[in-house]
């Protein structure tokens, strides 16, 4: 990866969904835009807050894919990440955001 993109795989959908009353949301169902956790598998030089592995949470629409040996990636600028949940020592114990 150069300069400031990460390349970003999309989190597995669950498929079927569970409102907080319990309603069941079939995984054909249209939502509105809605934001997706990804794994970051690369990183460039420029890249401060972003490390590979990270969970990141991202808008997929406004990204680039791209295949790679039949695989679907998506590859965007680090400014376009809004959050990062991780595991990281230094921060304490537990995820982050």
């Amino acid at each position: 990866m150069l300069h400031d993109r990460v390349l970003v795989r999309l989190a597995a959908e669950e498929g079927e969904r569970r409102s907080s009353g319990g309603i069941v949301i079939p995984a054909t169902a249209q939502v509105a835009r809605r934001l997706a956790w990804g794994d970051v598998l690369g990183v460039g030089s420029n890249v401060r807050n972003v490390k590979v592995s990270d969970r990141v949470l991202f808008n997929p629409e406004d990204q680039l894919e791209v295949e790679v040996q039949g695989e679907a990636y998506l590859v965007m600028r680090e400014r376009d990440i809004h959050a990062v949940a991780t595991e990281r020592t230094e921060h304490g114990t537990g995820l982050y955001l």
